[in-house]
């Protein structure tokens, strides 16, 4: 099915959005056990950890840790918001600079100014959306971010949604007190689905409408750890504790630019495969034999793919072996784990 698809169903009693483009699985949110990244607590300082350059901080949801703190004492209450999920084993991860996230618009209570998307190019557009930026923040202490979907929105829905973005702000800032609790929690999938899926798409709510749209079939390949990539190369992706190994391989083609073609496959499918899966941390590329001239336009093919795909990643680049590595942040659940989650 060709065009945009934005399905909204549950897997089992979990709330969960798919983006389907064109026939194809681009993106999947499952709710977790876990709190949702978003979540804003008061929380309370207590002991700063030198040799890693924060604070433990204490919440409802257990531990959380801040990084570069000071002139913060134990026992201080702060105001914190969940930045992605808690490795196994560690404290979740917090930052004290808060964002207040919608469809139209990001309050930034820590960052003074307006500032308008740079995807909107249109000089009257821009001059129209810092109006209501203007108007609506009148005698604020906050900055503002417009996003790049206020370029075809309505003056009226932007100027609404800025004001439940600010009200919102203004409560959870207010709301004082001596014990850890949690102020607002995190947006589920359905919420993130309308808040950053912001292409025009056709979306789909009725119950079992994963089955009937190809949703469940697209998760259930994901469960293996090969990957069929176009012209007959293919991916194991395997996840070990110490990092994500990829291993790319070209398949019957045994031309001389067979490995060439393998590896621009990969960079152009691998942040997809990423993504879906809910894998982060240390990704190791295992690519196959190409000519070292080929190495930099492989480079660019995978960042341009990576800046699409929207999750922070570091291109660590080439390593002595031939190899190709990364650093992305744990935006994610595992796929994996979530859906045992789902299941259990």
């Amino acid at each position: 099915m060709k065009g945009r698809q934005i399905i909204l169903d549950h897997l089992g009693t979990r709330e969960a959005a798919a983006l389907m483009v064109d026939g194809q699985l681009h993106d999947l949110l499952i709710d977790a056990d876990a709190p949702r990244p978003g979540t804003i607590y008061r929380a309370r300082a207590m002991k700063p950890v030198k040799g890693q350059g924060g604070m433990f901080l204490e919440t409802p949801d257990g531990n959380a840790f801040l990084k570069q703190v000071k002139g913060i004492a134990p026992g201080e209450m702060l105001t914190v918001q969940l930045t992605g999920y808690a490795e196994e084993g560690k404290a979740l991860p917090v930052t004290a600079k808060l964002l207040f996230k919608s469809r139209y618009a990001i309050v930034t209570p820590d960052a003074p100014g307006l500032n308008i998307s740079r995807q909107i190019r249109d000089d009257d557009r821009r001059d129209a959306l810092m109006l209501i930026a203007k108007d609506e923040m009148a005698g604020l202490e906050m900055g503002l971010i417009l996003r790049s979907s206020c370029e075809k929105a309505s003056d009226e829905d932007i100027a609404e949604d800025l004001r439940a973005m600010v009200d919102l702000a203004q409560t959870v800032l207010a709301d004082a007190g001596d014990t850890p609790e949690t102020l607002t929690e995190g947006d589920g999938p359905h919420v993130l689905a309308w808040r950053d899926w912001i292409e025009p798409a056709d979306v789909v709510t009725e119950a079992g409408s994963f089955a009937s749209h190809g949703v469940l079939e697209a998760i259930d390949a994901l469960k293996e750890v090969h990957v069929r990539l176009a012209g007959g190369a293919s991916l194991y992706i395997e996840p070990t504790r110490a990092l994500v190994a990829v291993d790319v391989n070209t398949g019957a083609d045994s031309s001389f630019a067979a490995g060439t073609r393998a590896n621009f496959a990969c960079a152009k499918d691998l942040p997809r495969q990423l993504r879906l899966r809910g894998l982060g941390g240390q990704i190791t590329i295992d690519l196959a034999p190409m000519p070292k001239k080929d190495r930099r336009g492989f480079e660019a093919s995978l960042r341009a793919a990576l800046k699409a795909d929207g999750i922070d990643t570091v291109l660590a680049g080439f390593t002595p072996l031939g190899h190709y590595e990364l650093q992305r942040k744990r935006a994610r659940l595992p796929l994996a784990e979530l859906l045992t989650e789902v299941t259990a």
